[in-house]
């Protein structure tokens, strides 16, 4: 089975070397956004911000592939600060209106890149 390679102008590129997402047959591997403007490159001035980046970032790509948000069966999020955890549900409370959750794991990390407060990376199938 043959991996597709997605990248998208409406997301960040890539801050290392890695695409931004690969299909492999009906399953999509999002890497992690961080709160990053696509156009300016820059972090959003704070958690909630760059909460709101990261999933726009993570749907764009998804996008990109043909998948939208509700093909999303897990969510790996990275916060450098668990406080803002009540914030990060009531945020996918509004993504997920239906109360149809992915699966999701949210941990506190010392430090993101470029000092990001979150990273969310993604699978999603059909």
């Amino acid at each position: 089975m043959a991996n597709l390679t997605i990248q998208t102008s409406t997301a960040p590129t890539a801050v290392g070397a890695y695409s931004q997402g690969v299909q492999v047959g009906a399953t999509l591997y999002v890497s992690g956004q961080l709160g990053l403007d696509p156009e300016s490159g820059l972090l959003r001035p704070n958690f909630l911000a760059q909460a709101n980046q990261a999933f726009e970032n993570i749907e764009s790509i998804l996008r990109a592939a043909e998948f939208t948000l509700d093909d999303v069966v897990k969510f790996t999020i990275f916060m450098t600060d668990l406080t803002y955890f009540d914030e990060l549900n009531k945020h996918m409370d509004r993504l997920f209106a239906s109360n149809s959750y992915p699966a999701r794991s949210a941990v506190q990390v010392s430090r993101l890149p470029k000092d990001g407060l979150i990273e969310v990376d993604a699978i999603a199938a059909r």
